[in-house]
């Protein structure tokens, strides 16, 4: 896996001042994407146990609030087996810390038992996860007042909760 950049005080991406991996390879394509570079696999530098070091160690301090995960898309199944594994040592590690995730599949279709994305480290992933910004970026229905999100089809899930629940919560931001 690759990955194009990692922001050590990130402030838009999920509440507070954030650690933030943003991972390659993308197959939404989505018009007007702010990080179209992402797209490619092979773009930026591949992840190491050096770059998981480093975000962990940028994730110590008090005024962290939490790590987002974002791309690229993370959840392509290419990616997903080494993000879980990042995610697992972020939790384990610093378990008051809450961890964003932004992804263009939807949460209730592309990552359930059967979705074009599911794999069997998906919800071990998504386990880790406590809030999912889902849904592709769509330009037509762009709004910038909008919080954590770009568009106005994006939901922001509470990902513990849709799971207990047994249906999609949504955070109010």
């Amino acid at each position: 896996m690759n990955y194009g950049n990692i922001k050590e005080c990130d402030i838009a991406d999920g509440p507070g001042v954030r650690v933030s991996l943003f991972v390659s390879g993308c197959r939404h394509h989505c018009k007007g994407c702010f990080n179209e570079e992402t797209w490619n696999f092979n773009y930026g530098q591949p992840y190491t146990e050096e770059t998981e070091a480093e975000i962990l160690n940028s994730l110590d301090s008090n005024f962290i609030q939490g790590f987002t995960l974002l791309g690229g898309e993370p959840f392509e199944p290419e990616n997903q087996v080494e993000l879980v594994k990042l995610l697992k040592k972020v939790r384990e590690t610093y378990p008051k810390k809450d961890i964003w995730c932004y992804s263009g599949y939807l949460f209730d279709r592309d990552m359930i038992p059967g979705g074009c994305v599911h794999t069997n480290v998906t919800d071990e992933m998504l386990s880790y996860i406590d809030v999912l910004v889902d849904g592709e970026f769509k330009e037509a229905l762009k709004d910038v007042t909008l919080v954590f999100r770009g568009s106005q089809n994006q939901r922001i899930i509470n990902v513990k909760e849709s799971k207990k629940q047994g249906k999609v919560v949504l955070e109010d931001y």
